[in-house]
């Protein structure tokens, strides 16, 4: 048993739990994750390039989705390389540094999900609503600060919330999960945490409307689409792979989040552990594939790239 710790000074690692029931299987999850990483990142790599080298696709849908990629393979380097390191060794620890890293780039891209599919609302409200306007409104200028803000505030929410954690008198240095989150840590905490608390709950309060202006946005959509048969097509090809995308991460964040704070330890660790990797999970293989299985033009130059000498395609 560890002795208990004074202050944050004496935190000099923290150890990871989540893995304490499942270890047995531990060759049979590395394998898994072996198999499934790569092709994450395979997939996503292969939009990203498709967006980049084909100049057909340099449109404001199409960089937004290049950058919902690039978080994607941003967010699981945060979790998958110490996960499957993990997988192999006795001992599941993280140094205090690497932990709070760990929650920064998790929990960054985490946001930026949100703030890039908030963005990309906003581009099919105007294309849809307002398509003689669309090119003087979605500028190149436009796009650009749309993605400093999809990085930008995200990045300036995590970093106030780690120097927040980071004031934190440590009492206990054991985190019950597969990673690092700032709830685990914050709970660690001998004394108040009510300004983390606060300051945690505007961030998620912020971001879940994020979401909220989402859907709300969608209800105009769909109000506008279904009056015309080229604008129902247009919806059900580049706004339900969106709303999918939205409703997944939302539902496996809230779930995150909530279970974090209120759930109880009597529910099985194998469903805890599923459950708190959802959003490391589904989002990052479900953009690239229904974007770019979707989209009829990312799909051709897809095609073109890996068979062009096989399939010819106008």
């Amino acid at each position: 048993m560890q002795p208990p710790l004074e202050n944050e000074s004496s935190v000099l690692v923290f150890t990871l739990s989540g893995l304490n029931e499942t270890m047995e299987n531990r060759f049979v999850f590395f394998s898994l994750t072996a198999l499934f990483y790569p092709l994450m990142v395979f997939c996503n790599v292969t939009v990203i390039f498709t967006i980049i080298l084909h100049k057909k696709l340099h449109e404001p849908m199409y960089v937004f989705i290049c950058n919902l990629c690039v978080n994607g393979l941003f967010g699981t380097s945060g979790f998958y390389p110490k996960f499957m390191y993990d997988l192999l060794a006795h001992d599941h620890v993280i140094s205090y540094a690497g932990c709070l890293i760990q929650i920064f780039v998790i929990y960054s891209s985490a946001l930026c999900e949100f703030s890039t599919l908030t963005v990309m609302a906003y581009d099919r409200y105007v294309a849809i609503c307002r398509p003689l306007e669309y090119h003087s409104i979605m500028t190149n200028q436009r796009v650009f600060n749309c993605i400093i803000f999809c990085w930008l505030a995200p990045f300036v929410c995590m970093s106030v919330l780690i120097i927040l954690i980071s004031r934190l008198t440590l009492c206990g240095a054991t985190i019950e999960k597969l990673f690092c989150e700032i709830w685990a840590v914050a709970k660690l905490s001998c004394f108040s945490t009510t300004v983390n608390n606060v300051f945690g709950y505007i961030v998620i309060l912020t971001y879940f409307g994020h979401a909220v202006f989402i859907f709300c946005s969608y209800i105009h959509l769909i109000r506008k689409c279904i009056k015309s048969i080229e604008g129902r097509h247009k919806f059900m090809q580049t706004c339900v792979p969106h709303l999918l995308s939205l409703i997944n991460v939302t539902v496996a964040l809230l779930f995150d989040v909530l279970y974090s704070r209120y759930g109880s330890k009597k529910v099985p660790q194998g469903v805890r552990n599923f459950m708190a990797l959802e959003f490391l999970l589904v989002p990052p293989i479900l953009n690239p594939l229904i974007y770019g299985l979707n989209l009829t033009t990312v799909r051709q130059q897809v095609m073109r790239m890996f068979f062009k000498k096989q399939v010819g395609i106008s």
